[in-house]
């Protein structure tokens, strides 16, 4: 599989990325650096999206049923050099199925994400699945 997508910026102004028929803004000015996502952030929402993802690919797959996924993602990062040296995440899946085999569904997540895989090259990775009981 080949990915492509398509980013700009100006001087003294923000940036966009171009993916699909999506635009995504990002900051690249101090002005917005509290409104808009930088490109660290950016990398740990590809983080996220990959492991929301994989829920929903493995949840067809091992035949459990959810009524929602969260994950919350907090990265430790290094000066020198400029680098991410640990992710965290916290994976948090609504359900109330009794087929939802969380330590398998944990190995597979790790096992068979393109961007979780891609990443814990680079930096250490740490994290868990709690389950909340839907009412």
């Amino acid at each position: 599989m080949d990915y492509t997508v398509k980013a700009t910026s100006f001087p003294q102004e923000d940036a966009e990325i171009d993916i699909k028929t999506s635009k995504i803004a990002f900051g690249t000015t101090t002005k917005t650096a509290d409104v808009l996502p930088n490109p660290a952030e950016l990398f740990l929402g590809s983080f996220a999206a990959c492991v929301l993802k994989n829920v929903a690919r493995f949840a067809e797959m091992m035949k459990f049923q959810y009524q929602k996924a969260q994950i919350d993602v907090k990265a430790t990062r290094l000066d020198k050099p400029p680098r991410m040296e640990h992710i965290n995440y916290v994976l948090t899946i609504y359900s109330n199925d009794e087929k939802l085999n969380v330590r398998l569904l944990k190995k597979n997540i790790e096992r068979f994400g393109t961007i979780y895989n891609t990443v814990k090259l680079a930096c250490s990775i740490s994290g868990s699945i709690k389950i909340i009981k839907h009412v």
